[in-house]
């Protein structure tokens, strides 16, 4: 029998797929294009890589190593960017926490993670000195601050991180290891108990930049993202890497925008002037910015978007469409590092009338992806466009499990697939659309009723901003469906007889399943919200449970 395995030569070099070589290109390419923070500092990439340097060369003097843990509170900006590539190409591991968390949860999650090292921006000072107490990992402080005048704390801190950078050397060799090596670590929100770490390894990380670049790089026209555009994330740094985007945007070379803490002037401030042609962002996040007093003054007519974190509603995504925006879904979840499809158009899609219909999707699996529907039993379910099934995928950068906790990682990776718990359609064109989550789904006199399509009709009314629907336990029904609408500002109020009406429409046409009039509608002036902005079902059922 023939040996096919491949023979090394001794001298041959085996390319490891580490962070580190995403730089190479964009440095030697690109050294003038700019990296932009703010209304506050801009420099170009050739500076970025000696900034990356200089921070590799300053962790090490503080006694950083490979393995050891160093975690980063902080908004989105270029220190974090500078984190994401320096810290793993020391071979530590880059813990990226969720400020938005609770003090207790941020503190569960510095522990479990096993913090060695923590960078931190003198706004959540007041949440480490409340939890320092009972820290019981971290060595070494470093701030992060933008003022010339540094902030009193009680933390001992190793340093400020403008000045330890430039206290340290240009340049850094950053020696070779094994691509399996993790590279980072950080916490879903959950839905029930503490937070669930999920990790990466620098393999994983870079296949899936690859996946996206080509995902991405490769469409005709519609979605696609290319040197010569502008990026600005909208989607926090400490979540699933920004979805991995910044890793994208960096291996690209393109110019980036950095917001800091979001507010609606600073996010719109930047679009307009750093003509930022692509960002991604939750639906919360669009919907603040659609209805800020400056929004229709501003151009966004070469702004591309990809939505993700819940779905896109199509009254959203309409208007959207009206003011220029290439507007389209991204999915994916903290533990498939995300990115697994992407809702783009085909060339003869985008001649058709009706592309919201389209971009609303979940999208079609990108390279790599093997992405099946499936029922309890694992068989697969006919594409059709309504057989639903749970999304199961296999991909190369999926987490392998659940840090220090096995029994949830194999209850997600049970019979070789990693199980999102997403309930979905596909069509003949391979267009997943996802209908529900499986705890989400209406389960009404025996019917499904998906929340997500409740969601999506209430939200096609003008006089609705937002809307949330969950289950709600009935003796007789087994649950009935409660739907929480926050009015739209400046649109003429309506009533709860009204929007059934309008639902009863839809219904009529075939569109919804009769059990939809049991639905009770309450006007509020807010949603629940979980830390990364998706709507919080669980503390909504919790909250109206007597309703």
């Amino acid at each position: 029998m023939t040996d096919n395995l491949i023979q090394r030569t001794a001298s041959a070099y085996t390319y490891p797929l580490l962070i580190k070589n995403l730089l190479q290109g964009p440095v030697v390419n690109n050294p003038k294009q700019e990296i932009v923070y703010r209304d506050q500092l801009r420099f170009t990439y050739q500076q970025f890589r000696e900034r990356v340097c200089r921070l590799a060369g300053a962790l090490t003097e503080l006694g950083v190593k490979a393995g050891d843990t160093v975690a980063v509170m902080d908004y989105d900006s270029h220190r974090y960017l500078e984190c994401f590539f320096a810290v793993p190409m020391l071979g530590a591991v880059l813990h990226t926490v969720n400020v938005r968390l609770s003090p207790e949860q941020i503190l569960y999650t510095i522990d479990h993670a096993e913090d060695d090292f923590l960078l931190v921006h003198e706004d959540f000072l007041p949440i480490v000195e409340q939890i320092k107490g009972r820290i019981d990992t971290v060595q070494h402080y470093i701030l992060l601050s933008e003022q010339d005048e540094q902030p009193a704390t009680g933390l001992p801190m190793a340093g400020e991180y403008e000045a330890l950078l430039s206290a340290a050397a240009p340049d850094f060799d950053f020696q070779d290891f094994d691509e399996s090596t993790r590279a980072t670590t950080f916490y879903t929100t959950g839905t029930t108990g503490m937070p669930k770490g999920v990790y990466f390894s620098h393999r994983q990380l870079v296949l899936h930049t690859l996946g996206v670049l080509a995902a991405l790089g490769t469409s005709t026209s519609q979605g696609r993202f290319h040197q010569d555009d502008v990026y600005m994330p909208i989607t926090p740094m400490f979540h699933v890497h920004a979805w991995g985007l910044p890793y994208v945007a960096t291996a690209l070379g393109v110019k980036q925008v950095y917001p800091g803490k979001y507010t609606p002037d600073m996010l719109l401030g930047l679009l307009e002037k750093e003509k930022v042609t692509f960002s991604h962002c939750v639906p919360t996040i669009l919907h603040l910015l659609m209805n800020h007093p400056s929004y229709e003054q501003v151009d966004l007519s070469n702004w591309k978007v990809i939505i993700g974190g819940a779905a896109l509603p199509k009254a959203m995504c309409e208007a959207a469409l009206e003011k220029g925006i290439d507007i389209f879904t991204g999915y994916g979840m903290s533990e498939t590092c995300p990115i697994l499809t992407f809702a783009q158009l085909t060339s003869e899609m985008l001649k058709e009338d009706d592309q919201a219909e389209i971009r609303c999707k979940t999208g079609r699996p990108i390279p790599l992806v093997q992405l099946r529907l499936v029922d309890e039993e694992m068989n697969d379910i006919p594409k059709d466009g309504e057989s639903v099934g749970e999304i199961v995928v296999r991909a190369p950068w999926l987490t392998q499990g659940y840090l220090k906790d096995q029994r949830n990682s194999e209850v997600l990776w049970r019979g070789g697939y990693l199980h999102t718990g997403d309930v979905a359609n596909m069509d003949r064109e391979n267009y997943a659309k996802i209908t529900d989550r499986i705890k989400d789904v209406i389960k009404i006199g025996g019917e499904w009723v998906s929340s997500l399509e409740l969601e999506d009709i209430l939200c096609s009314h003008p006089a609705v901003g937002e809307v949330a629907v969950i289950g709600l336990p009935d003796t007789k029904w087994g649950e009935k469906p409660l739907a929480l609408v926050v009015h739209k500002e400046n649109a003429e109020q309506i009533t709860a007889k009204q929007l059934l009406a309008h639902t009863k429409e839809f219904i009529e046409k075939g569109m919804l399943t009769k059990q939809a009039l049991l639905l009770k509608i309450v006007f509020v002036d807010s949603i629940d919200k979980t830390s990364v902005g998706k709507i919080n079902k669980k503390a909504l059922r919790e909250k109206y449970a007597a309703s």
